[in-house]
């Protein structure tokens, strides 16, 4: 299982904007966009669903674009449970 994350990444503007390009261009193609984050090679799965938040606090607004997907590591972990939950069930059942 992967643990659990919580980073930023800090861009100067024409960084941004060329990651924007290479994203938009990679999942319009249907291929997966990977990019290295603190270390961390993540891959964004053509399929993911993408959002836009707006934040106003204290004077200060912001706007996030997220992608967001299922890693499978829950899916792993239930599955894992169901077949443990088989197995101990009476062979009669």
């Amino acid at each position: 299982m992967t643990a659990d994350r919580d980073v930023e990444k800090t861009y100067s503007l024409p960084e941004f904007i060329a990651e924007l390009r290479r994203l938009a261009d990679t999942l319009e193609s249907g291929e997966a966009f990977t990019l290295d984050i603190d270390g961390e090679e993540v891959s964004v799965p053509a399929g993911a669903v993408a959002s836009i938040e707006h934040e106003r606090e204290d004077g200060r607004e912001e706007i996030e674009f997220q992608l967001s997907w299922d890693s499978g590591d829950e899916d792993d972990e239930e599955e894992e449970d169901d077949d443990e939950a088989k197995e101990s069930e009476p062979a009669d059942a």
